[in-house]
């Protein structure tokens, strides 16, 4: 780096700090142009290519060299962090770009983020079709416009901001896009397989400017309720399978109750409300109206405290499904995991990258940013777990994740842009392109 270019606290001096600030903000509409390009492209599950396209383009526009991948399932399959794939991996690729510096004086970094999206819904419940990008009140609406292709053109912009200047990170940086966050994390999970790890880890969730201290643990489990088939003509001749579903779940709901007393809390969600949850995401049964029905299957997300093991999660949800089967009177429940099998993760917030995130926010918006103990998980786990990097999230504003008229805040996408060129300057260092 230049000599005078860096504060006693690591980030750029005065001057280039002003300068980077300035830079990010001449590509405000780059940066929107993006983030559109982006929510166009509806990348459901299966359905990431089309804006994985964008991305490699976008990073061969920044010079980058472009790897893209798909994920060998059998590689991963052993792995810690791994879980059931539910959709098949084939055309669906992760893209990332990579930064290497001519001489490596810095520390790497990796910025990630996922570029899958939850269905959209009922599409004549959005104001404006989801995939169609619209900005209203200093807003851009759009199914993943928050979570988190704002975040990925954040990163990618501040990249940008940059190489505009003139410089570039004096250590590796690796932008990665990766698929399948919502519902497994395979995507980042194959990127550690690759080879990919750094000395810290960045993740632009739309958490709302706040620094990630911990993250819950989360596991999917699908649950199929099997009764006896008999015509409404004498119910009692059967055994109701819909109604058996939710009576288990029911004792599931015991279990999440005595997993939110304080005694059983992890120390960094003593203060939350209700910091685990289980959901009954989906559900399907029955065969006809006037038939008693005979099967039923939910689809259920449980949340867990770090430091509990996905070992020890499935085996309290096996014993509150056996004690159901003895309480509902021989109830037949097959069990099946599938998705997520995600252990939570604690982060230090004393840790070099957390102080570096904070100076960088303070110069941005000023004030500290709150700590966040997420009560949902992210692919930080892959990095703090299993591949000796440290990482956390730190991202813009958003309303409507995985609901209706998803929407991000513009200058909170403008800030959060700001903070991680910033953060690159200071953690990497830069070297005169």
């Amino acid at each position: 780096m230049d000599k005078g270019t860096v504060s006693e606290n690591g980030l750029p001096d005065g001057g280039l700090r002003q300068a980077v600030i300035d830079a990010v903000d001449a590509l405000q509409d780059a940066n929107v142009a993006l983030l559109s390009a982006l929510v166009r492209e509806p990348s459901t599950l299966g359905n990431e290519q089309g804006a994985q396209v964008v991305m490699a383009s976008a990073f061969a526009d920044l010079g980058l060299e472009v790897d893209r991948f798909a994920i060998d399932e059998d590689a991963i399959r052993a792995l810690p962090g791994y879980s059931p794939s539910v959709a098949s991996y084939d055309g669906r690729e992760n893209v990332v770009g990579i930064h290497r510096p001519r001489e490596a004086t810095g520390r790497s970094l990796i910025l990630n983020g996922h570029i899958d999206v939850v269905p959209e819904g009922p599409g004549e419940l959005w104001s404006s079709p989801p995939y169609e990008p619209a900005v209203r009140g200093g807003r851009l609406y759009g199914r993943g416009s928050g979570d988190m292709k704002a975040g990925i053109a954040a990163y990618t912009t501040a990249f940008r901001a940059l190489r505009d200047l003139g410089f570039a990170p004096a250590a590796p940086v690796y932008l990665q896009s990766v698929v399948e966050e919502e519902c497994t994390g395979n995507g980042a999970l194959a990127c550690l397989h690759r080879g990919y790890r750094a000395d810290a880890a960045v993740i632009p969730e739309p958490f709302d400017h706040t620094l990630m201290t911990a993250q819950l643990g989360v596991m999917w489990v699908r649950l199929t309720v099997t009764g006896k088939p008999a015509h409404v003509l004498d119910t009692s001749a059967g055994s109701n399978a819909i109604e058996s579903a939710f009576a288990l779940m029911d004792r599931l709901r015991r279990l999440e109750e005595r997993w939110n007393e304080p005694a059983h809390r992890h120390p960094a969600y003593a203060g939350h409300r209700h910091p685990v949850n289980f959901n009954l995401g989906r559900i399907e049964g029955g065969e006809w109206t006037s038939s008693v029905p005979s099967r039923c299957t939910m689809d259920v997300r449980i949340g867990f405290h770090p430091g509990m093991t996905t070992a020890e999660v499935r085996e309290a949800i096996l014993e509150t499904v056996d004690e159901a089967r003895r309480e509902l009177g021989g109830l037949r429940v097959e069990v099946e995991w599938r998705g997520f099998q995600a252990e939570g993760c604690v982060i230090d917030r004393g840790h070099p990258m957390m102080r570096l995130l904070a100076d960088s926010h303070r110069t941005v918006r000023g004030g500290e940013p709150a700590d966040l103990a997420a009560t949902c998980t992210t692919d930080a786990r892959f990095f703090n777990l299993y591949g000796d990097t440290p990482a956390t999230c730190y991202g813009p504003e958003a309303a409507g994740i995985h609901g209706i008229d998803e929407s991000v805040s513009l200058d909170s996408l403008r800030d959060v842009t700001r903070v991680l060129a910033l953060f690159m300057a200071g953690w990497c260092g830069l070297e005169r392109r």
